[in-house]
């Protein structure tokens, strides 16, 4: 931290924060600030209710069990008490969820209603899905077949782009390889491949994609059966494919999602709305018995559940944003960072750290590559809600505003300012009152 502070002078900034923002879409530490002390003076009052209801759930647990209750609630009780909540008061059973949420159904239904135009092979259980971007964003995908597709495994799928709305062009390529296999990444994730550019001689390259994932692989009996949160994973994660398919910028290094670092999930964010959404719910689920769609009930428990203890959840992330920027904004050579850490994590969280614990030495992010940088995990949510509510909420289905969409977000790269693309999309300055207002229910 303080060679980071002294490399930061030298190149003319007043602090390490300084200097990374100066390239981000916030720009100043400032404005960093202003935007998380704002959204913790509104999430201070809703996230102590929520902590006193978490108490609440651990004293009756107390006293069925004969216990003392001390009246704390400790950092290893929240994700415990959160679980007994769900289970509780919101009836919230993943496995039953899952069997409406077969992978063959859902990728083609997440097409249907994220509307890519889909021909051939519908009987591929990847087809199906990429649907939803259908209308919205005026796609259509053709899958390779096997024998032409050049794969790196035999479970991967390549995908043909073109465009469905105006001149029918090209627009590149996406892989889906979905399914764990020995010594593949864990985890969930898009992989830009190839950058589109125009040429020298005047034409533009396309661009490839790849979508990573690891989803039960299905049997000769039984589907790939998805939890809902597994659901949200794939309508994110092809959100940043279809940021890369759709960008059209003149260079490389402006293309996709090389956008500014705070921005680079909102487009993909504001997609996961459409799993929280009844109408696209009922259209991208099938029983995969019956192919009965997904009951009315179960769909209110999923949305009624979606912000439950969400005013914690988020204290806690402005907690570690605001420690980051202070620990890169401060000019204490000897700054003492345990008791920094501590004392914000009780004052913002409201939940204190365990005693004689180091909490900052396992906060990985302030040495990989999100120092200064991780209110961006927040920054670009308000966005994502604001973008989602402003344009989607009446017509999640609507192609005029996916259009939009497409045209002020995707295709702009980082070839202009996100803040310049949200405006023109939005038609208004940014505002984080659909966040305050759909994900943490303070109205």
């Amino acid at each position: 931290v303080k060679i980071r502070r002294q490399a930061a002078k030298l190149l003319g900034f007043k602090n390490h924060a300084a200097f990374v923002l100066d390239v981000k879409m916030a720009k100043t530490v400032e404005a960093v600030e202003s935007f998380l002390n704002d959204l913790v003076s509104k999430l201070r009052e809703p996230g102590q209710q929520e902590i006193e209801r978490l108490k609440g759930l651990k004293k009756v647990e107390k006293e069925a069990r004969g216990e003392p209750f001390d009246g704390e609630l400790n950092s290893w009780d929240t994700s415990y008490y959160e679980r007994i909540l769900l289970e509780t008061d919101y009836a919230v059973d993943q496995e039953q969820i899952k069997k409406y949420f077969s992978l063959e159904n859902t990728i083609q239904s997440i097409n249907q209603v994220l509307f890519i135009h889909v021909r051939a092979y519908l009987i591929d259980l990847f087809l199906e899905m990429l649907e939803i971007y259908e209308k919205v964003l005026g796609l259509k995908f053709v899958k390779v077949p096997a024998e032409k597709a050049v794969v790196w495994h035999p479970d991967v799928q390549l995908f043909e782009c073109w465009d469905a709305v105006e001149d029918q062009s090209f627009s590149g390529y996406m892989y889906l390889d979905l399914f764990p296999r020995d010594n593949k990444y864990p985890h969930a994730a898009c992989f830009p491949l190839q950058p589109s550019y125009i040429a020298t001689n005047g034409e533009r390259v396309a661009p490839i994609a790849a979508m990573v994932a690891n989803f039960t692989k299905p049997t000769a009996d039984k589907p790939s059966l998805l939890k809902h949160d597994e659901v949200v994973t794939l309508f994110h994660e092809l959100g940043h494919v279809m940021h890369h398919l759709c960008s059209r910028t003149k260079y490389a290094r402006f293309h996709g999602t090389s956008v500014e670092g705070d921005f680079v999930e909102a487009p993909s964010q504001m997609l996961e709305n459409w799993c929280y959404d009844p109408k696209s719910l009922k259209h991208i689920s099938a029983h995969f018995e019956t192919g009965e769609p997904i009951p009315d009930e179960i769909i209110q428990r999923i949305v009624k559940a979606k912000n439950v203890d969400a005013a914690i959840q988020n204290l806690r992330q402005l907690f570690f944003g605001i420690f980051d920027m202070t620990l890169h904004t401060s000019e204490d050579e000897n700054l003492d960072s345990t008791k920094l850490y501590n004392d914000l994590r009780k004052k913002i969280s409201l939940i204190e750290a365990p005693k004689d614990t180091y909490g900052q030495a396992a906060f990985g992010h302030l040495m990989g590559g999100y120092d200064s940088g991780y209110y961006g995990y927040l920054w670009s949510k308000v966005f994502s809600s604001d973008m989602f509510y402003s344009k989607f909420e009446k017509n999640t289905l609507s192609p005029e505003a996916g259009y939009q969409y497409r045209k002020e977000i995707l295709e702009k790269g980082s070839s202009r300012d996100g803040m310049d693309s949200l405006k023109a999309f939005l038609g208004r300055e940014p505002s984080s009152d659909a966040f305050m207002r759909e994900e943490i229910g303070v109205h």
